[in-house]
């Protein structure tokens, strides 16, 4: 074999040896044997030898802690009998001096391992973002696609400015796209979107910075008029700092992954990958799986994991915890508790698994494994890239972002139930000034209206009484830690109980939808546009210099802030020193507009149909939520609340799924407690138009096999 490999790697073949002694410093029996061997052969062959060492921790002292954590990877125990992998204490990290030693006898082994170092000497080169050809004059196909999508756009639209300033508008994002080389992205984009819309999958009307855009729009990449919401195209696509535009897109959540399949085809199976993370030991898990590996009993893990106190959505360090909670340090007086918590937080914050992100994906124009290492998620068909999101941008390759949005899957499914009455809209067509839809907002009923079901939105609804989409924009930017303490104010002065206070009369009317209140990040901007004589890309940089704190930015843009206030408005420095300070304030805590409007539509859209609607909606809402026995129960009180009348679940009555007959909600067969809804669709086949007539009759008519009888033991509770 060496002789074959001799021949396949002239001058590049060595004979590795490993040395890692026992207790009394000799050698495993199985490494002396291989190593006699080895330098026999090599030094018959004329090939060179080279020390390595097998490292698989830091430290001798994490060897223990080690072997469980290979425990948890196998699903063994620590003092199983049974033979299982298992390392020395010698398999740690050792130091040049500690190899040095061992290999006294052999110092040309050690001399190989400089010598391969240097032959071996390669950086990874960052690459220029690379994209599939679209077309093959893309910046024309780009400026055709958009010039007639907006001519389609504005046969429907209700104006929000001349004709000729949407034209302008879209001439200046064009201009900017193309100098910044981007047409292929957002050709790209639009084609997927296009393939979802004609094959009725919901798409979002929008998601972060990329609805203030007009090409977006007219591309029917997104659904916000963004010279209606007066959303900003330099907060998506900076012209003074080239980064990668990021379309976040959302689509119904059960019919995602049509959308992907779809990419996979037209780009090549091999040119199409989703991006690996990596999930990280967190204390509770680290001592649940370590509890596991020393055959712990359920009940007692679980006591210990419940004494580590979480702060934010994460549990803190077991070192902390021992510090700071009394009844662990108590418990870990006992041995095997005190050895599980040794274990635990010396494998804390190590990567348990590999994943894929829920999102991501990468498209190529070469199969990807020419870019970057490739991995298959066993429960996936879809290879993912070995890099994670930030070293594939640095690799070139660009992430496109296919979310599931819910609620889009209940809007969806609470039109398919109105077409079988009907009654059919475009429900990105609806008018934004519904009086059924504000008074809903204006009475907090808004159980399963996306983003105002929270108790907190609730009660700031009532507060601010909303009649327009502007406080629904307004309300989803503020509802958040540090911006909701300008919620009463908003209300107050929205409702007449306390005056606007102006900060300064040229940005009046910049702050005027929101009561004077700076609230988005785009208003930074323009404030920064109007009164500093930014342009808006220098003033995107000056709002991301103060959200990010730089403080050298901070300091350079001062002066010039209170500079372009002098210039354009002959205010003094002290009045524009405090606007700066503001400003400063603001954009940290401001929201993107974009986002914000985005998400309000959607908003309005669920308000819309519950106010209308309410049957269709809340039998859409529940069967998104089939499986969710305590959902069901708090949508069955609000559906009593908005009086109407349900139908109990019935084999002669009822589908597998919520359905409306004559405004009374049909209860769902497969909402039953432990029945399935695929089981609840064969009845209903077998069903067909035909009631059944008897017991016997259901008996005779269905597939009680396929069904199962735990499935028709819950339908005779039932």
């Amino acid at each position: 074999i060496l002789e074959r490999l001799t021949q396949i790697y002239p001058n590049r073949l060595y004979v590795e040896l490993q040395r890692h002694p026992g207790p009394g410093g000799a050698l495993p029996e199985h490494e002396a044997l291989a190593e006699r061997g080895a330098i026999d052969l090599a030094y018959e062959l004329d090939l060179p030898i080279v020390a390595t060492n097998d490292v698989y921790f830091p430290k001798t002292e994490m060897y223990e802690a080690h072997d469980a954590l290979i425990c948890i990877a196998e699903g063994a125990y620590v003092d199983q009998q049974q033979p299982r992998r298992r390392l020395t204490p010698q398999h740690y990290f050792k130091s040049e001096a500690e190899m040095v030693a061992l290999f006294a006898d052999l110092p040309e082994a050690l001399e190989n391992t400089v010598e391969i170092a240097r032959r071996c000497a390669f950086a990874v080169k960052k690459h220029a973002p690379i994209l599939p050809k679209f077309a093959d004059d893309e910046v024309n196909e780009l400026r055709r696609q958009a010039n007639e999508g907006l001519q389609a756009r504005l046969k429907v639209i209700p104006h929000s400015a001349t004709p000729q300033e949407y034209q302008d508008r879209l001439d200046f994002e064009l201009g900017i796209i193309e100098k910044m080389g981007f047409p292929g992205y957002f050709l790209i984009v639009a084609d997927f979107i296009k393939w979802a819309k004609d094959h009725n999958i919901p798409v979002g009307p929008g998601r972060g910075s990329g609805a203030g855009s007009l090409v977006a729009y007219a591309l029917t990449i997104t659904d916000l008029d963004p010279l209606r919401y007066a959303l900003l195209f330099e907060r998506f696509l900076n012209p003074e700092r080239v980064s990668m535009p990021d379309f976040d897109i959302d689509f119904c959540m059960d019919r995602r992954e049509e959308v992907i399949s779809y990419v996979q085809g037209k780009y090549g199976r091999d040119k199409v990958a989703q991006i690996i993370t990596f999930g990280a030991l967190l204390s509770k898990a680290a001592v649940r799986d370590v509890g596991r590996v020393l055959q712990l009993s359920y009940g007692h893990v679980d006591k210990l994991s419940k004494m580590i106190p979480v702060e934010g959505v994460k549990p803190v360090s077991i070192t902390k915890a021992l510090a700071d909670e009394p009844r662990l340090r108590e418990a870990a007086k006992e041995e095997v508790v005190g050895r599980l918590l040794d274990y635990a937080a010396k494998i804390e914050g190590l990567y348990r698994n590999a994943s894929t992100h829920a999102a991501g994906v990468v498209i190529g124009d070469r199969p990807l494994d020419q870019l970057v290492p490739l991995y298959q998620d066993p429960r996936s068909d879809m290879p993912a890239t070995q890099f994670n999101m930030k070293w594939v941008e640095a690799a070139g390759l660009v992430k496109f972002d296919f979310l599931g949005l819910k609620t889009l899957t209940v809007i969806q499914n609470a039109m398919d139930l109105l077409a079988l009455r009907d009654i059919k809209f475009d429900i990105n067509l609806i008018p934004l000034d519904d009086k059924p839809s504000y008074d809903l907002y204006a009475s907090a009923k808004t159980v399963a209206v996306f983003q105002v079901e929270s108790s907190g939105m609730m009660d700031a609804l009532r507060r601010m009484k909303p009649t327009c989409i502007e406080d629904i924009v307004a309300l989803v930017a503020l509802y958040r830690p540090g911006p909701m303490e300008n919620i009463p104010t908003y209300c107050e002065v929205k409702n007449g109980l306390r005056d606007l206070e102006s900060i300064h009369p040229t940005i009046d009317h910049i702050l005027a939808e929101t009561q004077g209140i700076i609230v988005y990040q785009e208003q930074v901007m323009q404030i920064a546009q109007v009164m500093g004589g930014y342009s808006l890309g220098g003033a995107d940089l000056l709002r991301r210099a103060m959200g990010k704190k730089i403080a050298e930015e901070m300091a350079k843009e001062r002066p010039k802030f209170i500079d372009g206030c002098k210039a354009t408005h002959n205010i003094d420095a002290k009045k524009a020193g405090e606007v700066f300070d503001l400003l400063e304030k603001f954009a940290n805590y401001g929201f993107n507009k974009s986002h914000a409007a985005a998400y309000a539509v959607v908003s309005y859209q669920t308000a819309y149909l519950k106010a209308n609607y309410p049957a269709e909606f809340m039998a859409a809402v529940m069967n998104c939520d089939l499986h969710l026995t305590d959902k069901l129960a708090v949508y069955k009180r609000e559906v009593d609340k908005l009086g109407l009348k349900t139908i109990a679940p019935c084999v002669n009555a009822s589908l597998a799924t919520f359905t409306v007959r004559e405004n009374a909600l049909v209860y769902g067969l497969g909402a039953l407690k432990n029945v399935g809804v695929d089981a609840m669709r064969l009845i209903v086949q077998a069903r067909a138009d035909k009631p059944f007539a008897t017991l016997f009759d259901f008996a005779r008519r269905t597939d009680l096999k396929r069904i199962g009888k735990r499935p028709l033991e819950m339908l005779a509770r039932a």
